[in-house]
């Protein structure tokens, strides 16, 4: 203490940042040098607790957790294999599409639906984890792996210790003597769960190459994650409050219709008669000296709104998404600064699909589901051992954005691939996507059209091509085949054009 005061009194002679002084606006900020570990250490359980609290019974908060989920996923962000072989490439992906729905050791969803309680557990907890869970051959998977979602709560927070050697053990996460992760302390029933009969307290060490840890770190050497909650924790339960003593008070004014004034009795503890009624359209005769009063309920002010919109803006930037999508509310804002915000919204899912969810999690189950593949016989892939990296590379494309002007987004579009500014791939894969399998349907609808003389193709697309469209190529290779037909039956051959030279 005395340090510290020796410090402030220092730093206000010398002068310099008006941040680091004491003065009397700055007198009551006393900011914690904690390290962020020592921060959840102390109230991570407390925050998630009232994260999750709020989830289930805030409107808000339900919502804000909802949209995050829904946007950074969608319906799912899919690998698109870059091996240069189409027939294994189309196997592959076959295999894989077929394990999806084995993914979930659960077996509540598939591997796209994992991906989204993911994305919700990261935004709520701050973190999750998933087990891989190694299957026999007779269970009937079609690939022996599966996948067990663990929520943030299964790694306690409190243990720490050193072991023998020069590993140790800190926040349940075990490290070697460089700092390597290697291995995690789970406890085996949920501490929250009294309906399950394990063993309170009771810890598993699973190997970390087993575990799949997925958190988004806010400052360096974070080991834990923290809920994005964090920051609206208490705007959304004091706006709560709020909005309930508001409604009590508008429900308990709702209450009286009148009172009826009357000369006090003759006998002060005579009864009083019943209480009047009142109906549309009645007429009340009223007793001599009686009077009628309605009460004059009080309204909520002209300030209820505006304060509700600031509060629920602060709650908005606070949990990273934009005011409409946290409240539904979308009289507020125009076309112009709605677009303004969903570009900055996607901005930011975009960098969180990439440098989160993919390389944290898809990355590592491609991987391994690869290897497994293989090793089972799932799957043929000749000289996997010695071209592993060149087989699992591998592109990620997340759920199509939808357009906010779609006639002037293709438009812009269009014009950026013909300009070579933009690729058709690139476009494909912006779009969730992959390009050469959207030029193989396109090649296979081409052939059909051909087949029937149809062409759905409009004039002056760069698609139509020089010819024409379809029934003008169908009417061209018929005459063709006409005239070989033709020279076929005659037994002639058309002369060579050098021979007549």
């Amino acid at each position: 203490m005395m340090f510290e005061a020796f410090r402030q009194r220092l730093g206000s002679i010398i002068g310099g940042f008006d941040a680091a002084q004491a003065h009397r606006r700055l007198r009551g900020f006393r900011a914690s040098r904690a390290h962020v570990n020592t921060l959840i250490a102390a109230s991570g359980d407390t925050i998630t607790a009232r994260a999750r609290w709020l989830v289930r019974n805030n409107g808000y908060a339900a919502n804000a957790v909802e949209s995050f989920a829904s946007n950074v996923v969608g319906d799912g962000i899919k690998p698109s294999s870059t091996m240069t072989d189409a027939a294994k490439k189309e196997e592959l992906q076959a295999l894989w599409l077929a394990w999806t729905d084995d993914a979930d050791a659960e077996g509540l969803t598939d591997f796209y639906g994992l991906q989204r309680r993911a994305a919700r557990e990261v935004y709520l907890a701050g973190e999750v984890f998933l087990r891989i869970r190694p299957r026999r051959a007779e269970d009937g998977l079609t690939v022996p792996l599966q996948l067990q979602m663990l929520p943030a709560e299964m790694l306690p927070l409190d243990m720490n210790r050193t072991l023998p050697g020069s590993g140790l053990i800190r926040q349940g996460i075990e490290f070697d003597g460089i700092g390597r992760r290697v291995a995690y302390h789970f406890l085996r029933r949920h501490p929250g769960d009294l309906t399950d009969p394990g063993l309170a307290g009771e810890t598993v060490r699973v190997p970390a190459a087993d575990v799949i840890h997925v958190l988004d770190p806010v400052e360096a050497g974070q080991l834990r994650g923290v809920s994005r909650f964090a920051p609206a924790i208490v705007k959304l339960f004091t706006l709560d409050l709020y909005d309930d003593a508001e409604l009590e008070r508008k429900k308990i004014a709702a209450m009286f219709a009148m009172f009826i004034t009357s000369p006090a009795p003759e006998t002060p503890l005579e009864p009083t008669e019943e209480d009047l009624e009142v109906e549309p359209g009645q007429v009340v005769r009223l007793d001599p000296g009686e009077d009628v009063s309605t009460p004059a309920t009080p309204d909520s002010g002209g300030t209820y709104e505006p304060f509700q919109y600031r509060t629920l803006l602060q709650i908005a930037a606070a949990l990273g998404v934009p005011y409409g999508y946290l409240t539904g509310d979308t009289a507020k804002g125009n076309f112009s600064n709605t677009r303004i915000s969903l570009i900055e919204f996607r901005r930011r899912i975009s960098a969180w699909q990439h440098g989160v969810l993919v390389y944290q999690l898809c990355r590592a189950v491609w991987v391994r589901w690869m290897d497994t593949a293989v090793l089972s016989g799932s799957i043929e892939l000749p000289g996997y051992d010695r071209q592993r990296r060149q087989y699992q590379a591998c592109a990620w494309l997340p759920t199509k954005w939808d357009w906010i002007d779609p006639m002037k987004d293709a438009s812009a579009e269009i014009l950026q691939i013909e300009a070579g500014l933009k690729s058709r791939s690139q476009a494909l894969s912006e779009r969730g996507y992959d390009a050469e399998q959207v030029d193989r349907e396109i090649a296979a609808e081409r052939r059909r059209e051909l087949a029937l003389g149809l062409d759905f193709r409009r004039p002056g697309s760069p698609a139509q091509g020089p010819s024409g469209g379809a029934a003008q190529d169908a009417d061209q290779d018929s005459a063709k085949n006409d005239e070989a037909d033709e020279a076929d039956d005659t037994g002639d051959e058309k002369p060579d054009p050098k021979e007549g030279a």
